[in-house]
């Protein structure tokens, strides 16, 4: 009593009262403080520092060997120990090992000597409710009791804050889902001079935004070998032993797991006991087909990924991410058609312009990629793809978890021969028959409900009968694209009167059907790469269209459809090629042009292409950037001297010229100057620059260019170019460059070029010195900033 008479009137520091905690310390601290109370006490040792010799932290359990995050966690705790570190965000999908990681960094501060007094976890959950989180620090705080229980949330607040703010703390929160602010917990920000720190999970990338964490560390999916490795331990030695061919098997349904820990965990639980190849031939044929029916995947695998789903702030974005599974395992879905897809399905609004449409496609996509439903690819970002169990969990959902299995119907690239029998063919809303060996679809089947079919690459599909397509009232999207032994189309497509989305690229179709032109609600028309597509007549009837792909159509002849295209009022997106004088003015330069032509290819011959595109009057009369939607050039085999109309194209991504025999400046300073593009940054979104061929060129442009996202520069045979638009300063900003040097002399310094990457003190204005190489010998730099 006495002591804590002392203690309360101030005698005793606070550091005092904290050590307290350690057993073996007590009796000692008694001691010193019955010393303080003799006459001759020396009372300024009261007011000296306690060294805290150990922290404060509950071990908490794991499994006896964890597989694949050693690596990881020497990463995760050499980061959190910098001293600019004070939140670190560990964030990935469900089931990936998150806690797990957590739980060995809460381990770790058993033997960490960095002055830590106290370490402090909480698990969040989705249903975040800020009175738990205070309970459960004021626990480990030592705040409790029905005292602690019947105080108001701002006088929680306070305690929490006056027990923490002088101590080194450290709070660990496990599985957060939206922004936490600490402040309105009790805690304080851990800053640089505080040496407190924080760290969280979460699955949404998203939240370490919000939660001031610029560089979250990803908790990753195994590698194949540590896959194998933690299910074989799962699995067991006598199962995997009992036949010779389980094995076998046994990494087949490891490989479905697609490295994800609790799959491994939950699947190799279950296939212990099976000791029979039967039954493991029965489980792969399970997860071939549908997943959801493997024991476990129903109650301990899918419900835990569906919480990703359920945090989806709209039926919308829901409805996206389910479009997603239509496509096989592993596929990468290129962004721009998905986005189309989703367009016409009713997901995004048609009545906004193409650029909100466009941009709320890829807001989309940025939510469900920061919510670890989407993969988006580090070397392609133009594409995605769905983790397999992921996939699962989505078709598993679309088929109203497994209540209406024919409401979805995904059997993509599954080896197919043939079109698979539906008992309720009008329940069927969804069709992806896609990657298979159908060679024939026929039959007349009642599709009332069908909104999506998707047919692409059946290579042997030959024949597609009309009747097929009779009974489809609702069909807003056909994919019947890489069908190259197809070469014609039913009549009875005009039947589709709900048709908006048509694919019919690379196919061997030589005519479009007339039935197609009474399509007056179609609003993507897909014909690239259908090299024997003789005609377009009767296009102008198409009155809704908005986006006609045309590139890779050699033998179509755009001279007497140039004016039809003309009279396409709605049309937002067109890819062509171009190979005559009459059509480039006509129709690239014409208005429509102007604001639709989103990639070109430009090709002529000699004689008919000489100088085609110098059009004085036409580049005098154009004001501002004119060529918006302009993202991909390619010029090739002309006589052209003059591409000053590139200062127009301020979004251009990709620039490709070959064979140019006139050319000798892309672009010159002088006519940047007489052309007075304001606001524009010449080449300031190109990502990649092809140049071959092209004996008289001098230069790219007269000065260096920023460059702010190229990515790749590949020049071959420019015996002339001497000179690179390249300084110091150039690419700075991208992570990384490829510039592949092909030519009879090799553009240098090589010092310039490394200054790429480590940006030395270079002059902006060096010049460039020529290095002699044989002809076939090739340079490649390959530079990364960080």
């Amino acid at each position: 009593m006495e002591l804590q008479r002392l203690c309360l009137s101030g005698v005793c520091s606070k550091n005092l009262i904290s050590s307290f905690h350690y057993g073996r310390r007590v009796s000692m601290m008694l001691r010193e403080v019955e010393d303080l109370l003799k006459p001759n006490g020396d009372f300024k040792a009261v007011a000296a520092e306690v060294v805290v010799t150990g922290c404060v932290v509950e071990e908490r359990p794991l499994q006896p060997v964890i597989f694949g995050q050693e690596t990881m966690l020497e990463r995760a705790w050499k980061h959190l120990m910098d001293d600019e570190t004070a939140i670190m965000g560990l964030y990935g999908m469900g089931g990936v090992g998150k806690t797990t990681l957590l739980t060995q960094i809460n381990n770790k501060f058993r033997e960490a000597v960095d002055g830590f007094q106290i370490v402090i976890w909480v698990v969040v959950s989705s249903d975040l409710r800020v009175e738990k989180i205070q309970d459960d620090i004021a626990k480990k705080l030592g705040l409790r009791g029905e005292e602690w229980d019947m105080k108001e949330e701002i006088d929680k607040v306070t305690d929490i804050h006056a027990k923490l703010k002088n101590k080194k703390f450290v709070l660990l929160l496990d599985d957060i889902w939206t922004k936490i602010d600490l402040t309105e917990i009790g805690v304080p920000f851990p800053t640089k001079e505080n040496g407190c720190k924080v760290v969280f999970t979460t699955r949404s990338k998203e939240v370490c935004g919000r939660m001031g964490v610029d560089d979250p560390m990803e908790v990753q999916c195994l590698t194949d070998n540590e896959a194998w490795d933690l299910f074989k331990r799962k699995v067991g030695p006598l199962t995997l032993k009992s036949y010779p061919s389980i094995p076998e098997q046994a990494r087949k349904v490891t490989r479905k797991c697609c490295g994800l820990p609790l799959a491994l965990n939950v699947i190799g639980e279950t296939m212990s006991c099976k000791r029979t190849i039967q039954e493991w031939d029965l489980a792969v044929q399970v997860l071939n087909s549908y997943a959801a029916d493997f024991s476990g995947m129903e109650d301990r695998i899918l419900p835990i990924l569906k919480y990703s789903y359920d945090n989806l702030k709209s039926e919308h974005i829901k409805s996206c991410f389910q479009y997603c599974s239509l496509f096989p395992e592993d596929y990468l879905i290129e962004k721009e058609k998905l986005i189309d897809y989703w367009i016409c399905e009713g997901f995004i609004s048609e009545k906004e312009d193409r650029e909100r449409r466009v941009n709320q496609g890829y807001d989309i996509i940025g939510t469900l990629v920061r919510s670890c439903l989407l993969l988006e690819e580090e070397d392609n970002k133009s594409k995605v793809k769905l983790h397999d169990v992921v996939r699962e969990m989505s078709l598993w959902i679309s088929s109203d978890f497994g209540e209406n299995r024919e409401k979805c119907i995904v059997r993509a690239g599954v080896g197919l021969c043939e079109v698979p029998k539906v008992e309720k063919w009008s329940a069927v809303e969804k069709m992806s028959l896609m990657i298979n060996k159908i060679e024939e679809v026929s039959g007349s089947p009642n599709f009332s409900k069908l909104t999506t079919l998707f047919l692409q690459e059946n290579m042997p599909l030959a024949s597609i009968s009309g009747e097929f397509f009779k009974c489809m009232p609702k069909l807003v999207v056909l994919d019947l694209s890489e069908n190259l032994g197809l070469n014609r189309l039913p009549e009875e497509i005009s039947e589709l009167n709900s048709l908006k989305y048509l694919d019919l690229s690379r196919t061997m179709i030589l005519r479009l059907p007339v039935g197609l032109w009474k399509l007056k609600k179609l609003v993507h028309l897909y014909l690239e790469g259908m090299r024997d597509l003789l005609s377009m007549d009767g296009i102008s009837k198409l009155s809704s269209l908005r986006t006609l792909k045309l590139l890779g159509c050699k033998q179509l002849r755009f001279d007497k459809s140039c004016k039809e295209l003309v009279l396409l009022k709605h049309l937002e997106v067109l890819t062509i090629e171009i190979k005559s004088k009459l059509v480039l003015e006509k129709l690239f330069f014409s208005h429509m042009g102007r604001r639709c032509v989103e990639k070109v290819v430009i090709k002529g011959t000699w004689q008919e292409s000489f100088g085609f595109l110098n059009f004085p009057t036409i580049l005098r009369s154009l004001k501002g950037s004119c060529f918006l939607s302009l993202s991909s050039v390619a010029i090739k085999d002309c006589g052209v001297k003059d591409l000053k109309w590139l200062l127009f194209a301020p979004n251009l991504i990709h620039l490709t010229l070959v064979n140019l025999l006139q050319l000798e400046e892309v672009v010159s300073i002088e006519e940047a100057d007489e052309m007075q593009v304001q606001g524009v940054v010449l080449f300031g979104k190109l990502e990649t620059l092809l140049m071959s061929d092209l004996p008289e060129v001098k230069s790219i442009y007269g000065t260096p260019l920023p460059f702010p996202c190229l990515r790749e520069m590949d020049i071959e045979q420019c015996p002339k170019l001497g000179k690179l638009p390249l300084s110091s300063k150039s690419v700075a900003e991208v992570e990384s460059v490829i510039l592949s040097l092909r030519v009879d002399y090799v553009i240098a310094p090589l010092k310039v070029l490394q200054s790429l990457k480590d940006s030395p003190a270079i002059p902006d204005d060096e010049k460039y010195s020529v290095r002699k190489l044989s002809p076939d010998t090739a340079a490649h730099y390959n530079f990364t900033n960080k």
